[in-house]
């Protein structure tokens, strides 16, 4: 069994990327991907916690942190592909389990797993998906989409942290600290000091900044979840939506992902970083969710 607390990493070879996983515990397998810029740092706290009774298997997302990208600077001049994520994701199920696994994606991250469940539900025992952006599922999704573009745009014209500061501020995510490594909240004056390991994490994750405002922002957000194949194919899906979310377009996002799977939403801890807000009472509703009680 693996130390809860200090992970054995791993590096797995995949087509164009080498993937940086942490991998803690025993038992069914959990894959945790993070969202948007984030790295399995950010998750590192929630996998220690869940290592009791599973695997936990957290990871870098190509393209972020410690999961490089082959091929020079070129290669980091394309728009990341739901597609290839999701590839990504179920090679690494296959490298740490045998069999189906749980799934738990956050932010862009539950878009990767729900691009994996459509593509691999032989994989799949339980996606958790937690607050997915899918913009598209929206009755009406241009006024969203229309301030990612702007986000987008602004990131061309006046830099990262112009594009990251109109990014937290139009999705409300700027009004108070968050712990280090957040994608959504910078530090601010007042905020808790951070130990060594949530600063590198934070360093870590605001060098990929660039990388998500540039390439991908727009394609995580764009991305239309394959809902019919979901329903045909009676994948597992639990739709996780935080309670200080509500209000927000994010909830709203991910309830009309509920509706189009004809499934009620869970609501769990804190808001969109509910897992560093209220790591504890996440953890709980997470195995919860996992098994079904």
């Amino acid at each position: 069994m693996n130390d809860r607390r200090s992970p054995e990493v791993r590096t797995l070879r995949v087509p164009g990327a080498r993937l940086h996983a942490e991998v803690r515990g025993s038992g069914p397998l959990l894959l945790m991907v993070p969202g948007g810029p984030q790295d399995a740092g950010v998750l590192a706290d929630q996998a220690r916690r869940l290592a009791e009774g599973y695997t936990t298997v957290a990871y870098d997302p190509r393209g972020n942190s410690r999961s490089t990208l082959d091929g020079g600077p070129g290669a980091w001049e394309e728009d990341q592909r739901l597609d290839v994520h999701a590839e990504d994701a179920a090679r690494l199920i296959r490298e740490f389990g045998d069999g189906p696994a749980h799934v738990f994606g956050t932010s862009g991250g539950a878009q990767i797993g729900l691009a994996l469940a459509a593509r691999h539900p032989e994989l799949v025992r339980t996606l958790v998906a937690h607050e997915p952006p899918c913009v598209p599922l929206l009755d009406d999704p241009e006024p969203v989409l229309a301030r990612d573009h702007e986000v987008h745009r602004t990131y061309l014209k006046e830099g990262v942290e112009a594009g990251m500061a109109l990014f937290l501020g139009l999705n409300g995510l700027d009004a108070e600290p968050g712990p280090a490594g957040s994608e959504d909240t910078p530090p601010v004056d007042g905020a808790p000091a951070m130990d060594g390991e949530e600063a590198a994490t934070f360093e870590r994750v605001s060098g990929n900044f660039g990388y998500f405002l540039a390439h991908g922002l727009l394609p995580l957000s764009l991305y239309r979840p394959e809902v019919e194949t979901l329903r045909r194919d009676g994948t597992r899906v639990v739709v996780a939506l935080g309670e200080g979310s509500a209000g927000e377009d994010i909830h709203d996002i991910g309830s009309a992902l509920a509706r189009a799977l004809d499934v009620d939403p869970v609501a769990f801890p804190g808001d969109h970083l509910g897992y560093e807000g209220d790591p504890e009472g996440f953890a709980a509703a997470l195995r919860r969710v996992l098994t079904g009680t």
